[in-house]
């Protein structure tokens, strides 16, 4: 097989989606009669053109903005489409340029669709009219392609899938998955003898719009009135920049300076160690298609708020608190919950990254059967 991935990014940056992509890399890639094709972005100072084993390619574009990506990114996708038996790419910037290199040639293309959020986007905060209406209509127009499979991560990413439109016959439901051996055996840190008594929670991940940080930065202003003993970690990114300026905005806004600590960069296991510090991990999102904060959180037995919106309702298990509502208030009393030990249980579900890998290994498979009974058929026709 000779296969094309087309990603907004990939390793070495680190994360679940991240992860997931280098996997089924990787495990193409040991067959060494198959060739695998990467067209991403560049991260720190990764090559920009590299083989890895004789049989990985993988091309970094030196792009900074995610929607110059779905532009400039079509030249090398056709150059590369051109030679390979079927593409995969992933929502959102990346499908666009992949789908037009695949149909140009004539190739089958999968995308993994992580979420589908629809008039959601008319809710979300820290966007602007075009924004939001720029976003609705690019998911749409996304959504009404004719890729040969969409991939759904979740259940629920299923069901969105399905209520906007794509056929049920084009869908396949693969749960992203974790290597459960990354997580046993992590010591927490030790903590500061200034929060040795103090309720420790803790948020971690991106600045996406639909993370629910303006839900939770006023539910801390609150929940510090009541609690002041109690501190918040933010582990977060500084990237985009624009939000990571808004979030400190907001923490001045609500006078949470003394309440918060903000780490940024940390290792992966240096993630790991903090989130087993904590006493409980809180995901307020609005929406999520599956989560691998809360399945790692879960991995790791480190109790969980949820907001209980989309995926999670299927992800988290073991020791949580499910938001009654989705607003500020509704965080503040899941807290409250939290620092009193009022906690949920559910037996533990796990997500198996080997399961998720061999899942997209049968697809490919299948397609690479059906691509060459396709060039057989005609070699008789002809």
């Amino acid at each position: 097989m000779k296969v094309l991935f087309v990603l907004e990014n990939y390793y070495p940056k680190i994360g679940g989606v991240e992860t997931l992509f280098k996997q089924l890399v990787d495990e193409l890639a040991k067959e060494k009669d198959n060739q695998v094709f990467v067209v991403t972005t560049a991260a720190g100072a990764a090559s920009r053109k590299e083989v890895v084993n004789g049989n990985i390619h993988i091309y970094r574009l030196r792009i900074w903005n995610r929607y110059l990506f779905t532009l400039l990114a079509l030249w090398p996708i056709l150059n590369l489409a051109r030679h390979c038996d079927f593409v995969h790419t992933t929502s959102y910037n990346a499908a666009l340029p992949a789908f037009i290199g695949a149909k140009f040639w004539r190739k089958p293309i999968f995308i993994t669709f992580h979420e589908a959020w629809g008039k959601l986007w008319f809710q979300l905060p820290f966007l602007s009219s075009v924004g939001r209406y720029g976003h609705y209509y690019f998911e749409k127009l996304l959504l009404r392609l004719p890729f040969d499979k969409f991939i759904a991560v979740s259940q629920a990413t299923a069901g969105q899938l399905s209520r906007y439109g794509v056929p049920s016959g084009r869908i396949a439901m693969i749960y992203n998955g974790l290597d459960y051996q990354d997580f046993k055996r992590v010591e927490p840190l030790e903590r500061q003898a200034s929060l040795k008594e103090k309720f420790i929670y803790t948020f971690f991940g991106r600045l996406g719009i639909s993370k629910g940080l303006d839900l939770l930065l006023p539910a801390a202003a609150k929940f510090k009135s009541k609690y002041p003993e109690s501190r918040l970690i933010l582990i977060i990114p500084e990237e985009p920049k624009s939000m990571y300026k808004r979030i400190l905005k907001l923490i001045k806004t609500f006078d949470l300076q003394g309440h918060i600590i903000i780490k940024k960069q940390l290792t992966f296991e240096a993630l790991k160690r903090q989130l087993v510090t904590s006493d409980a991990v809180v995901v307020p999102s609005y929406s999520e298609g599956f989560c691998f904060a809360a399945a790692e959180c879960i991995a790791l037995g480190v109790p969980i708020i949820s907001s209980d919106q989309a995926a999670l309702k299927e992800v988290v298990s073991g020791q949580h608190i499910k938001m009654r509502q989705h607003s500020v208030l509704g965080v503040v009393e899941a807290l409250v919950s939290a620092r009193l030990g009022n906690w949920q249980h559910e037996e533990v579900q796990q997500f198996h990254l080997f399961k998720t890998i061999q899942q997209y290994m049968n697809l490919y498979a299948e397609y690479a059967f059906l691509a060459k009974q396709s060039v057989h058929r005609n070699s008789v026709n002809l």
